[in-house]
Order: C-alpha cells, then sequence, then structure tokens
C-alpha cells in the first residue's frame, strides 16, 4: 500500500463574493452563510479536524472583520486577508510564507465528503491531487478529463454539458505549484493553473462517489440546511484496541511492542471510505498499576494514527479508561463505568461527535467488550482472529447504506 508523506496543514478559500446568491452574501462571506443555525465553514473546519488536521489556514478577503472569532474558536486557524481581490491562486501565492510543502486545499463554498488521507495517498509528493466528482450536469462547473490517475484535461464552466467529472474543491497541493503561476496579479488557479498543469501532464485526480454539496446557488444553498446535518451525523465503527488492531501484548505501551492484527489498517481505512467514524475505547489498566503513565498511552496513540495515515486512514478519536478497582496508583484506583464492561468511553465518543447510535457498532475480542457494546445500547460484533478487514466488511457496507 502506498504510504503517503505526512501533511498537516489545510488551506480553505473563505474570500468570494457570493454573487448568486444575491442579498444573503451582500455582507456575509459566502462560507459563513448559516447551515442549520451554524456558519458553513464550521462544518469544513470540523472535517478537517476529525482528520487530525489541526493547522488552518483561511484565505480571505471580502468582509474578512466576520472570521475574527474562528481564531478564539478554533485555536490552530490562522486568517490571511488580502488588500484587493487576487482570485483564488493570487490569494494561495500572497499565503506563500505560511506554507508547508504540503498541504491540502480546499474550497470554502462547497463540502466533498472524502477521506483526506486516501486523496493524499495517491498525491504521493505530486504537485496537485484533486478529488473529483460525477455529476449529471458538468455545465455549472467544467469538465475534468482523467486518464488512469492522471488528469489530460481542465476546462471551465459551461463550455460543456451533461454527465461527467468535475473538481470537488478538495486537493492536495505542493507549494512548488507557486513557480506555475503566471506573473499577473490576479491568478485563477482553475481557469490558468490546473488547465496548464493539465498539459504538461502534472496534475493528478482520484474520483469518489462521496456525497457533495455546492452552496453556490440558491437551491442548493436551501438543500444544504437539511442535507449537511444528516451528512455530518455519522455512525461509526468503534475498536478495542489490543487483540483486535494490535496484536494483544500485556500491557503494550510502546511502539516497538506494536504488530498490526491481519487485515487492521485496512479495516479502519475502509470505515473511513465509507464515510463513518472510526474511533478506539481501550481499556488501559496499566497506568492504574504504575506499568506506565497516561501520558505514554497518548503518545502510542498519536505514534499509531502517523502510522494509519501514512496507509490512507486515521482514527478520529482515542479513548482510553485509566482505572482499576485494585490499581496500585492511588488516583486510579476505583471502579467507574469508564472502564469496560462499562458503557462510559463509548457514551463519551457518541455524545462528543453527534454519532448515530443506530448506525454504530462497537468491535472487541472479549465478552467485557461485548457487554459495553449492550450497555451502550450499539451492536457487538465479536472478533476472534483471522482478518479483521475480511470480519468486518458486511458491517461497513450496511452502516454505510443506512446513511
Amino acid at each position: 500500500m502506498t504510504q503517503t508523506r505526512a501533511i498537516n496543514q489545510a488551506v480553505i478559500l473563505v474570500g468570494g463574493l457570493g454573487t448568486r446568491l444575491g442579498a444573503l452574501t451582500r455582507e456575509t462571506p459566502k462560507p459563513l452563510l448559516p447551515v442549520a443555525g451554524r456558519p458553513f465553514l464550521h462544518y469544513l473546519i470540523d472535517e478537517v479536524r476529525r482528520h487530525g488536521v489541526e493547522d488552518i489556514v483561511l484565505l480571505a478577503g471580502f468582509r474578512a472583520d466576520k472570521l475574527s472569532d474562528l481564531t478564539t474558536l478554533y485555536p490552530g486557524v490562522r486568517v490571511v486577508v488580502e488588500d484587493s481581490p487576487l482570485g483564488t491562486g493570487g490569494a494561495l501565492r500572497h499565503a506563500a510564507g505560511l506554507l508547508d510543502e504540503q498541504f491540502f486545499f480546499i474550497n470554502g463554498d462547497s463540502l466533498f465528503d472524502v477521506n483526506l488521507w486516501d486523496l493524499a495517498s495517491v498525491s504521493d509528493g505530486s504537485m496537485a491531487t484533486l478529488a473529483l466528482r460525477k455529476v449529471p450536469d458538468i455545465s455549472r462547473y467544467g469538465p475534468v478529463v482523467l486518464d488512469g490517475d492522471t488528469i489530460t484535461a481542465f476546462g471551465e464552466a459551461s463550455v460543456a454539458d451533461g454527465e461527467g467529472l468535475i473538481n470537488g474543491g478538495v486537493a492536495v497541493l505542493s507549494r512548488a505549484i507557486l513557480a506555475h503561476f503566471p506573473d499577473a496579479e490576479q491568478v485563477s488557479i482553475e481557469r490558468e493553473v490546473y488547465p496548464l498543469l493539465a498539459r504538461e501532464g502534472l496534475l493528478k485526480g482520484r474520483p469518489y462517489d462521496r456525497p457533495f454539496i455546492d452552496i453556490g446557488v440558491p437551491s442548493d444553498y436551501e438543500r444544504s440546511q437539511t442535507y449537511i446535518p444528516d451528512l455530518t451525523r455519522r455512525g461509526a465503527v468503534i475498536f478495542d484496541r489490543d487483540g483486535v488492531i494490535n496484536a494483544e501484548v500485556n500491557y503494550a505501551h510502546r511502539p516497538d511492542q506494536i504488530e498490526w492484527v491481519e487485515g487492521a489498517v485496512a479495516a479502519i481505512k475502509a470505515v473511513n471510505d465509507a464515510g463513518l467514524y472510526a474511533f478506539v475505547a481501550t481499556n488501559q489498566a496499566g497506568v492504574a498499576h504504575g506499568y506506565y503513565g497516561e501520558a505514554d498511552v497518548v503518545a502510542l496513540h498519536d505514534w499509531m494514527n502517523v502510522q494509519f495515515k501514512a496507509r490512507g486512514a486515521h482514527i478520529d478519536a482515542f479513548a482510553y479508561s485509566p482505572f482499576h478497582p485494585e490499581g496500585a496508583v492511588e488516583p486510579y484506583r476505583k471502579a467507574t463505568d469508564c472502564r469496560k464492561p462499562g458503557a462510559g468511553m463509548l457514551e463519551r465518543l457518541i455524545g462528543q461527535f453527534g454519532v448515530a447510535r443506530d448506525r454504530t457498532i462497537f468491535v472487541g475480542d472479549r465478552e467485557s467488550d461485548m457487554a459495553a457494546a449492550r450497555a451502550a445500547d450499539v451492536e457487538g460484533v465479536l472478533f476472534e482472529g483471522g482478518d479483521l478487514a475480511a470480519r468486518l466488511a458486511p458491517y461497513i457496507a450496511d452502516l454505510a447504506a443506512k446513511a
């Protein structure tokens, strides 16, 4: 499986005027329009952050003052304001000093529900890689012609119609793309840069059959009021850790103790690709017994996610219980519902992320895991060895079909 370079940054375009929305965007940037009581941009930031990307750069222009509270609400968000309209490419060049070697590049007025780490695995360090979506009418967006994973033509809106692939507004870019920008102050990355890269064979793409919405026209903005809340209320696969994701080792707490269970990484990626949350809930009584500390648990989970991301996958959140009723370390020596067979960890994940309980399973290798699933009112799936991806494939397909 191709391993991706680490990407720790997302750049989001939020400077568009939104003229097709009329009075709605007269004084409000399009990405800040309310969707079900929240600014649309907040959904995009949440999606980026759940993929583990914390450094978020907003490229702003029109009414940038209305973005001022975001840096407080979302630590790690930075706002770069253009003094005059520079176009999508010009805005990116204006922020050149802040750009990482590679970064996710996202339109601020559309939501495309793709696994960012899968897209990064396709990119593999290339100049630009776009997430593509098949739509019934490309005339609003412009056609994209794909040959394998190379985009050979990138067109403008209204030059063709009918079914075809379009740019879904999510990309992985290399900072080196700036060298391909024309010298003009105003630059459109869609009309000038992407077509040039396509002609030179430097533009890659991958199609995704995933939910997509662009709020740039009144009908889709109205549809977004129910479409986006329904989309972002996801089902989940919650994994036990030891014996399910990694081979059982007593009190594992270091990377050198981790051996992946057959099919474990593929199973996590399948969950990601299906648009479901992937969580881990694990008892870590070694903390209570004094064998290692909570910092060791967190560090190991961070390391595990780095390994998953390098393979196109990720865990949205880890929950762990450091308690045991017979622990040697007094603060952790207690009985608690947080520890399986209690449902505390599962309930915390479900509540924190607004998970659809009826589209959620808990995968474990012990009866205590199944008891926790019953207590949380979710389906338990007992894993007794073998290929985890094969074991979970029908469950993942069923959960995805219920969305």
